[in-house]
């Protein structure tokens, strides 16, 4: 009788306790419950997804696909539930929930749930659109004269043919993707505006942006601005440009077309400067490099290239990604890599986003082990890519000599500039056309695509061409209104460059250092941007890690000079 009367006051005293939470406490209480129920069942979803998109992606076969859709209509049904949404916007209204880390995790929570509070037939029809375009986009191939060509193959034209005719010919076979798709992609923005205007958005744009924590009036000014400080810059480099390409083809300036510009979209600088990096890289291990220059600052990557794929195979998507599995560690990257200083860039850019993802803090609730936003893990992703072309780092890695290295590096100043550059004004187009074709998908899209190119990239439209080239770029379809992150990456890679290279190491001539063999690097990363993760607003990381908020003068100062 005696221990049943101290069990009852327990009971009791919890009882009275419990009714005598503060509405703080009790929301709290709340949102940890929720939190921990949410990730119980949501976490192992989250993997088989992530595993059944990456066999997709290295297949192409139509049994992958489909189960890669199954699973994430699945996912979108556990973020539809309007019960859990009331609970969390209850929530978050009533504001009681003061603890930092709860709050942000509410907030991460509320967005992810706001966005699919819609009708499931318009959120499944929107995915099973997304996976059909998916499987088009990665089984196209070119053809010209019956050969069948991998986007590698065409790009190989673009960039050594010097026959006009032939250019003509590839450019145009890679361009037929786009009366494949077109339609369909102008049926998933209308499908994805619906989803938006029933959330009470203007249009997905708007929706995207906002639900990423970006507001669409700060970005337009930001694009604006770099407008205004790359113009001038870049008109007189298009040029020296045409000037170049016009003596390498043998015609007038007049007659350069899209296809003479040295790839597909003429979102990379033309190859202009006496440098030519891919000799350097003719008879290299890329992913041997990409390792030693890792493992050299102290992050490995050993793991996270024996989980990849990196290497072409037949109905494997032609692209480059990386993707975290499990947000514990399990990493992986997609490439299709040649030797050639491009894939140099880009296996060491999609490692820059594996490590972001393999060195989260493990410490972190599961919903905030991810980079601080898209972006943040683009600037990572771009300050390493950038290192392919740096002669400092190619004689640090023993690719080139001493010698070597002063007969290019003024050219390859030049030519990473006019990278920045033309990829500055690509994106422009990208980013404007997005936010038009959202605004009015019945509009003449192939003019505005064109009107677009001849104003930002000051490239001439082919006498009579009303084609949909504007959906022959994947990102358009498949990573809606996200290419504005790219160049706010190349913003962010900037800052941290002259970061690292005054206050970790204290370097004198910023222009001149690498990172190789310097494991500092990788601490202060690792310490300041990757740890991290979402634990704050993208904004409050910056600031923290390099005393400043983001800012375009110190791209403008490495840039346009």
């Amino acid at each position: 009788m005696k221990t049943k009367s101290i069990f009852a006051m327990s009971a009791l005293a919890l009882l009275v306790l419990g009714g005598c939470q503060t509405p703080q406490q009790k929301a709290e209480t709340q949102l940890k419950e929720f939190i921990t129920a949410f990730e119980a069942e949501v976490k192992p979803m989250n993997i088989e997804a992530a595993i059944a998109s990456w066999d997709a992606s290295i297949t192409g076969n139509d049994a992958d696909y489909t189960k890669s859709e199954e699973i994430r209509l699945k996912l979108t049904e556990v973020f539809s539930d309007s019960v859990r949404f009331a609970q969390l916007k209850q929530l978050k209204d009533e504001g009681n929930v003061k603890d930092s880390l709860l709050a942000r995790q509410l907030d991460v929570l509320y967005s992810g749930f706001l966005r699919n509070q819609v009708p499931a037939a318009l959120l499944e029809a929107v995915i099973k659109m997304e996976t059909n375009l998916e499987k088009k986009y990665s089984n196209f191939r070119a053809e010209v004269n019956g050969k069948s060509l991998t986007d590698n193959d065409i790009e190989g034209i673009l960039g050594d043919s010097k026959n006009s005719k032939e250019l003509e010919m590839a450019w145009n076979a890679h361009k037929r993707i786009g009366q494949v798709v077109a339609a369909d992609v102008v049926e998933l923005v209308k499908q994805r505006n619906a989803i938006a205007q029933s959330l009470g958005f203007d249009n997905y744009q708007v929706m995207s942006l906002s639900l990423s924590e970006q507001n669409p009036d700060e970005i337009e000014a930001l694009f604006d601005e770099l407008d205004n400080l790359t113009r001038d810059a870049f008109a007189a480099l298009k040029g020296e440009i045409d000037a170049y390409l016009a003596k390498r083809y043998g015609i007038s300036k007049e007659k350069l077309m899209p296809w003479h510009y040295q790839n597909r979209y003429f979102q990379e600088a033309p190859k202009i400067y006496s440098v030519d990096l891919d000799k350097y890289y003719a008879d290299k291990d890329i992913s041997a490099l990409t390792a030693t220059f890792f493992n050299g600052i102290g992050i490995g990557v050993d793991d996270l290239v024996a989980s990849s794929d990196l290497y072409e195979k037949p109905g494997k998507n032609q692209h480059a990604y990386c993707t975290d599995i499990d947000r514990s560690g399990d990493v992986r990257v997609l490439c299709n890599l040649k030797p050639t200083y491009g894939w140099m860039n880009t296996n060491l850019h999609e490692f820059g986003h594996a490590v972001y993802a393999k060195y989260n803090n493990p410490e972190l609730p599961y919903f905030l082990r991810d980079a601080a936003h898209s972006f943040t893990t683009e600037a990572i992703a771009m300050i390493f890519g950038r290192c392919a072309g740096s002669p400092q780092w190619m004689l640090d890695m023993g690719i080139i000599t001493a010698q070597e290295r002063e007969a290019i590096t003024a050219d390859a100043y030049n030519a990473f500039k006019l990278e920045q550059l033309t990829f500055s004004r690509w994106a422009q187009v990208m980013y404007r056309f997005e936010k038009a074709m959202y605004a009015n998908p019945d509009q003449d899209l192939n003019a505005l695509w064109w009107s677009l190119v001849e104003k930002y990239q000051m490239l001439k439209k082919p006498e009579g061409r009303n084609e949909p080239d504007w959906a022959t770029k994947i990102h358009v379809a498949l990573y809606p209104c996200y290419y504005h992150n790219y160049l706010m990456g190349e913003l962010l890679a900037s800052q941290l460059h002259y970061y690292i290279a005054q206050n970790v190491l204290g370097a004198a001539n910023v222009d001149a250092i690498s990172f190789v063999g310097k494991p500092e690097v990788g601490t202060y990363l690792k310490e300041k941007v990757f740890m991290p993760g979402m634990r704050y607003h993208w904004s409050e990381m910056i600031e923290r890690a390099t005393g400043e908020k983001l800012t375009a003068k110190y791209y403008s100062m490495q840039f346009v000079k």
